[in-house]
């Protein structure tokens, strides 16, 4: 069966995504053709670094899918000097709007130093350049997923930027992604705001917001329960009543799924018009060139990939 390619941008150059693609290609068979926009000439060094052996092909012009052959690793070039990162993603967009591939992937980046203060994240980045206004950034995990309501906002403007239409269209997006990819509806559980969803100041966020939010949900057929204290949701008992926690901030749903999770996690971005995914976790800079890191998160990636 001739598989449609999966898009690999390999993300900053001073980072640790060579190291963890080359571990796990070694571990894993992806039947998909492989496409790498990345520098060739780096991309040869570090396979021989890794000493990693497999025929690589240049690819100058993709025509269609046809000229791409199962189990093959393909390169586009990219000239790493001068905007190297903004050129690859460049041509990822080109490559995705011509319908070759849904699939893509883009190993870790420093975000301060790529987006320049203009995105919060990749995620809304790339959701700009395809007009998405509504995304959601789902952390997955076969056993239990989260998704923050707010992605990388400094905590002082997470208040402000919540509202009960905001946590609805979260809840929308987790819910159509679960029904189209696993038939199913999830059984969402909603955090509150403040500290056990409660507050001594005259204005309760939860009472104000998330309860709503949550009832009007209800009513729209979502399968949300709610709000719960984030303390105490992810205790076992609590969280394998569901398949999602969506959570108002980053930190307060993240942060105790990767203590649970670790690498075991892929970062899916909800309503583009294809299959995005990041490992879950930073480019390392620090890890580069100690042969430690960990392939988990990019094999999970690949294998949720190769399957579409």
């Amino acid at each position: 069966m001739k598989r449609k390619p999966i898009l690999i941008v390999t993300g900053g150059l001073n980072s640790i995504f060579y190291e963890i693609l080359f571990k796990s290609l070694k571990k894993i068979n992806i039947k998909s053709p492989l496409i790498l926009i990345t520098s060739k000439k780096i991309f040869m060094s570090k396979m021989k670094k890794f000493s990693f052996k497999k025929k690589i092909e240049l690819l100058s012009n993709i025509q269609s899918q046809k000229q791409l052959k199962n189990n093959k690793i393909y390169i586009i070039n990219i000239d790493y000097k001068n905007n190297y990162l903004d050129k690859c993603f460049k041509v990822a967009f080109r490559v995705l709007k011509s319908g070759i591939t849904h699939k893509f992937i883009n190993g870790p980046i420093n975000k301060t130093k790529f987006l320049n203060k203009k995105f919060l994240g990749i995620t809304e980045y790339i959701s700009e350049h395809f007009k998405v206004k509504n995304n959601a950034m789902l952390i997955f995990n076969k056993e239990l997923s989260v998704c923050p309501v707010t992605t990388h906002l400094p905590l002082k403007l997470v208040t402000k930027k919540i509202t009960k239409k905001l946590i609805i269209k979260k809840i929308f997006l987790v819910d159509n992604f679960y029904k189209n990819h696993f038939g199913y509806k999830p059984k969402i559980a909603i955090t509150g705001i403040n500290p056990h969803c409660e507050s001594v100041l005259k204005q309760n966020e939860d009472k104000k917001i998330t309860l709503p939010a949550i009832i009007q949900s209800k009513k729209l057929g979502f399968k949300v329960t709610g709000p719960f204290s984030a303390d105490t949701i992810f205790q076992k008992n609590n969280r394998k009543k569901f398949d999602v926690v969506v959570g108002m901030y980053h930190d307060q749903v993240l942060a105790p799924f990767k203590t649970l999770y670790e690498f075991d996690a892929i970062n899916i971005t909800l309503g583009l018009p294809f299959y995005r995914i990041s490992p879950d976790h930073g480019p390392n800079e620090k890890m580069v060139n100690k042969y430690t890191s960990n392939p988990l998160s990019l094999i999970r990636a690949l294998e949720f990939l190769d399957k579409k």
